[in-house]
């Protein structure tokens, strides 16, 4: 199990900045205004010049990417059920996004933009989270009916 989860802590990673590096892209294109923001204006403040915000933006996506994918192991300890299954891992990616959204603001600094950025968080995990339910519903019903089938035929 600890090969597993650090075989892909080290694959999440360069996933993490890949996809991170994707967000930025598609917020740059949103703005609509021909340039790319790699960053947020606060972060750059923050770290000096434009340079340090993306190298710690880039390390902390890769986090994010070996995080999650290292949280995935979770799905698959059959002796958990599907609420303890979930909740743990809600609670690991809350503990990683949380810290690094607010260090590369994300988010606002204030409470307001805390509970925001949660509110946000949690409406996407479980959006995320029951379309992966349904679609594994699916697959176990298909699965079946080719069980059933195979044993009808013999």
């Amino acid at each position: 199990m600890k090969k597993q989860i650090l075989s892909r802590g080290f694959v999440g990673f360069p996933v993490g900045i890949a996809i991170g590096f994707v967000i930025t892209l598609i917020s740059s294109a949103c703005v609509g205004d021909g340039s790319y923001y790699p960053v947020t204006p606060e972060l750059i403040g923050s770290m000096g010049n434009e340079l340090n915000a993306v190298i710690l933006q880039t390390v902390l996506c890769g986090i994010i990417g070996s995080g999650f994918a290292m949280a995935s192991v979770i799905w698959e300890l059959d002796s958990w059920s599907l609420a303890k299954q979930s909740g743990i891992y809600f609670l690991i990616a809350c503990i990683i996004m949380l810290p690094i959204a607010y260090i590369t603001n994300w988010m606002k600094h204030s409470i307001a933009g805390i509970l925001s950025y949660v509110g946000i968080f949690v409406v996407i995990f479980v959006i995320v989270w029951i379309a992966q339910y349904l679609n594994w519903k699916r697959k176990i019903k298909r699965m079946n009916e080719c069980f059933r089938k195979g044993k009808d035929t013999k």
